[in-house]
């Protein structure tokens, strides 16, 4: 190309490379009568002596210079590719080196530094820097190292802060913009954890955390990295220290996977996005320039801890490497060769347009015509054809590659958490999937690989992590609030003590990811559980977990096997802990799944709370007796009241026990080595039950035990004897007392006992009643309640007015006053109680059958709103996946349906109150 022509093509094409040609004609002039090389060799000669301010002027005025001569030699194919990269790296080495050792020179001068010449300050060039293949208009990544020991600082100056100091005077010498331009644009963010990093890492500790949770992205990043400025044998120690970090002599299957996810989280599978040539990114873009250098280093990380050959930094070097050495084609790496100069070469005709860091080809169809002339095209059609045979060749190849391997950017779109900051395509992904807060989910999602969790410390932890990203972000997405799912799943994870097995068994159990899903986007309180003891998820394999829930003898005989005999008492209450954790987990997951009914959900709670006492009774007798011996004749039983005793527990029911003992008559003390007398033992028997019932351990809490509806309540002793117990409740339970006692049954004990409080109950329930009375002090009983609470919601299903406690108070004031002449009335759970009721004439059926339904309807919401929160419910607040938990369980389509339900269902139940139990 003439000098005439090549001139009107940079005017035509590029108005930056214009303004240099007229801002020194003299300049452009010599580019035209000197060798090029030797007219580039005199602008790396810098002078080494000036001052910062001096120096800064002097190398914008040489980066203009060097800029206009690697363009013109580019546009005018006297410099190939890899002269025209390799001369835009050697200026910017020579440049940040100039500017560093001024810099030091500065601090030697001003005392900071005794010998400049070891001051223990190493630049690393990394990316295209450090290969040695900056494009036109780069940035610099760079990575900022020192190390204290082997400087000479000045008495009394902290590494620390001159360091990170001499960090920011570097960054403002080369990149602020004023009236000359800049030198370049520098990027420090590939630095470990760069939002929580200084700018400058002392070696120590950045080797530390390459070593033990470097990620395989920074792994690929090493590839390339170089020592350019300051202490450079410093820096190659530091390098050949990383060696077995980066060069891996092998690797399991999670590093291969990881490693090969790099590509695939650049649209690398095949069939993925469009290629639109106009406006197409050619870096980042599918079959862009990133996806051949990351053809190239997953390959190198997998292959080269074992062939030093493939250890190169030069992309194309290397794909000629990856042929020699048989892991691609021959013809594959010429046409992945090609391909990358025609990119690159492209790339440079983009940023030489405005001096801008742009990858992105013209969308407009002017400006797309102007930029295939300025390439050296005819015309934009001829670009147009070659660019799209040229992507779709890498794409061809690249997903070739990694044809077996799975999908890890999905359907979605791009998925890339690699590196400091936003990738802008994973971002505008992250959105098209309905995360509002992208930016947020992507840089906690980057915490995540630097190790910040103990979950992710783990360097498989992490690799399998990263493999189940874009399935796990998916099922997160589709919760119906996806931030808040995130934010669950993201406190999931800061509460597990290791990720490893768990990300391996999610990965491997699609149905577990989904179920896990479906937890944090409904559940809050059982996903809080499951983050303390995530063992819990590996019930739900058991090809039986979906099959009919443990029976009470086989809840018991497994319980059993876990807590053998020779235990010690706080070896069994933390079995028991873990045992119930993983039981109650299992019902609630039924719930949830709605394979469970509300009344089987019950049932199924209070078995498991059943075993649970009953083993710690056994556990607490036997401390008991090892300590204090037994008393003469003695025995001790449980009543379960409330809740447990009704066979209605929920996931967050409290216990409310009743503790009796009896004992020879005339027993004065136990027979131990510290004998008790009987009501001390019995006392501090039940005190040492409550406390291996209620007591957190290292395996948790398990119940909140209340004692109030033992005799005397509160004011009573905790455990109280046959005859105190068949006393008061003859002669001296009041009306509410005789309410609660219709609910009781004996749980755990000596049978004997058992059998006889049985029998006192029944005596106390059959007990002829004033009907007028009664129906009064259960009316008073109700207003009072209504009095001190009042609901403003129908979701206060227990306490409004027509809710569970309007069910309950009927039922048992029916039956305290029917089961004088009918017993069978007496039934300790409520439906089954009103279906008696009903057989036996005392409760009309339409009423009957009003109140089971209303119960049944109650108990599934319930039992749903317990698992799921810790507070009271509000639709307004609460989890999507949650509201539509609800409808579905009251089987209608949304939650406005629900409440006019709800409100439907109280003002029936209330209806039925009024005319049995009145106003």
């Amino acid at each position: 190309m003439q000098k005439t022509e090549l001139l009107a093509t940079i005017r035509a094409g590029s108005r930056y490379l214009a303004t240099l040609i007229d801002r020194d004609l003299a300049f452009t002039a010599s580019i035209f009568s000197s060798p090029p090389e030797s007219l580039f060799k005199s602008l790396l000669e810098i002078p080494q002596t000036q001052s910062r301010a001096e120096l800064a002027v002097t190398l914008r005025h040489l980066k203009s210079k060097a800029a206009l001569l690697i363009a013109v030699c580019d546009l005018a194919n006297i410099w190939n590719l890899d002269q025209v990269t390799d001369s835009i790296t050697r200026f910017a080495d020579g440049a940040i080196s100039a500017a560093v050792n001024t810099l030091l020179r500065e601090a030697h001068d001003a005392g900071k530094l005794t010998r400049p010449g070891t001051s223990g300050y190493v630049v690393l060039a990394m990316g295209k820097h450090g290969a040695k293949e900056l494009n036109y208009s780069s940035d610099v990544d760079l990575i900022i190292l020192y190390d204290a020991e082997t400087a000479h600082l000045a008495e009394g100056v902290e590494p620390g802060s001159f360091y990170v100091k001499l960090t920011r005077q570097l960054v403002a010498l080369l990149q602020d913009v004023d009236e000359h331009g800049y030198v370049f644009r520098v990027d420090l963010r590939l630095r470990p954890d760069p939002r929580a990093t200084q700018v400058a890492i002392a070696m120590e500790s950045a080797a530390n955390y390459y070593e033990n949770m470097g990620q395989n992205w920074e792994r690929a990043a090493y590839i390339k990295a170089r020592p350019i400025a300051g202490d450079i044998a410093l820096g190659e120690e530091f390098l050949q220290r990383l060696v077995p970090y980066v060069w891996r002599k092998y690797l399991d299957f999670a590093a291969i996977a990881d490693v090969q996810s790099l590509i695939r989280q650049i649209h690398a599978v095949k069939g993925h996005g469009e290629i639109a040539v106009e406006g197409h990114n050619l870096k980042l873009g599918r079959g862009g320039i990133r996806e051949i250098e990351f053809f190239v280093q997953t390959q190198q990380l997998i292959a080269g801890g074992r062939n030093p050959k493939l250890r190169g930094k030069r992309t194309v070097d290397m794909l000629h490497a990856l042929a020699e050495a048989g892991w691609i084609a021959a013809d594959t790496a010429s046409e992945m060769e090609a391909a990358y100069i025609f990119l690159r070469t492209l790339e440079h005709r983009a940023q030489m347009q405005n001096d801008q860091q742009t990858h992105i080809v013209p969308a407009t169809p002017e400006a797309f015509e102007t930029y295939a002339r300025f390439a050296g095209f005819n015309d934009g059609e001829a670009l147009r054809h070659n660019l799209r045979a040229t992507l779709e060749c890498v794409t061809t190849h690249s997903a070739k590659l990694f044809a077996e391997s799975g999908q890890l950017a999905g359907d979605a779109g791009s998925l890339v958490f690699t590196g400091g900051e936003d990738d802008p395509a994973t971002i505008e992904t992250l959105h098209n999937i309905g995360f509002k807060q992208a930016s947020e989910v992507s840089a906690t999602i980057r915490g995540w690989h630097f190790g910040r969790y103990n979950a992710t410390r783990d360097r498989r932890a992490r690799e399998a992590l990263t493999e189940l990203k874009p399935r796990l972000l998916k099922a997160l997405s589709a919760s119906g609030d996806a931030d808040r799912a995130f934010l669950a799943f993201d406190r999931f994870l800061q509460g597990l003590p290791a990720g490893v097995q768990l990300f391996a068994m999610l990965k491997s159990q699609p149905a577990l990811l989904d179920l896990l899903t479906l937890i944090l986007g409904t559940a809050p309180r059982l996903a809080d559980g499951m983050s303390r003891q995530p063992r819990v998820l590996e019930a739900v394999l058991d090809p039986s977990f979906f099959g009919p829930l443990p029976t009470k003898p086989a809840l018991a005989a497994m319980l059993e096997e876990v807590t053998p005999d020779d235990l010690s008492l706080d070896d069994v209450m933390d079995r028991v802990r873990v045992f119930k954790r993983e039981q109650a987990f299992r019902v609630g997951v039924r719930i949830l799944s709605e394979t469970v009914a509300a009344e089987q959900a019950g049932e199924a709670f209070s078995n498991i709370a059943d075993v649970v006492v009953e083993r710690l009774f056994k556990a607490v007798q036997h401390d008991m007796q090892q300590n204090h011996g037994t008393v003469a004749q003695g025995a001790v039983a449980v009543i379960a009241m409330g809740k447990l005793g009704g066979r209605e527990t929920t996931a967050s029911s409290d216990l409310d026990l009743i503790i009796v003992f009896d004992h020879a008559e005339g027993a004065q003390q136990s027979s131990g080595a510290r004998p008790l007398a009987p009501a001390p033992y019995y006392g501090r028997f039940a005190q040492r039950l409550i406390t291996a019932l209620s007591v957190p351990t290292a395996e948790g809490a398990l119940y909140e035990v209340d004692m109030r509806l033992r005799p005397s309540g509160s004011k009573g002793p905790v455990a109280v004897s046959l005859a105190a117990f068949e006393s008061y409740q003859r002669d001296e339970a009041w009306t509410w007392e005789r309410l609660a006692l219709t609910r009781a049954r004996t749980i755990a004990g000596d049978p004997a006992l058992c059998r006889q409080l049985e029998s006192a109950i029944t005596q106390a329930l059959t007990k002829p009643r004033d009907h007028v009375a009664t129906r009064k002090d259960v009316s008073d009983m109700r207003k009072l309640m209504l009095e001190q609470h009042r609901p403003n919601s129908p979701w206060d299903i227990k306490r409004n007015r027509g809710g569970l406690v309007d069910i309950e108070f009927i039922a048992q004031y029916l039956q305290l006053i029917t089961a004088p002449q009918t017993p069978e009335v007496l039934r300790t759970n409520t439906q089954a109680a009103i279906a008696a009721l009903r057989a036996n004439g005392a409760l009309p059926a339409v009423d009957a059958d009003a109140m089971l339904n209303a119960s049944q309807l109650y108990h599934r919401l319930t039992h749903l709103l317990r698992l799921c929160l810790d507070n009271d419910y509000d639709a307004k607040t609460a989890l999507p996946g949650l509201n539509t938990a609800l409808a579905q369980a009251a089987g209608l389509p949304g939650l406005a349906q629900v409440e006019e339900l709800l409100g439907e269902t109280q003002a029936r139940v209330a209806e039925v109150f009024e005319n049995i139990v009145g106003r």
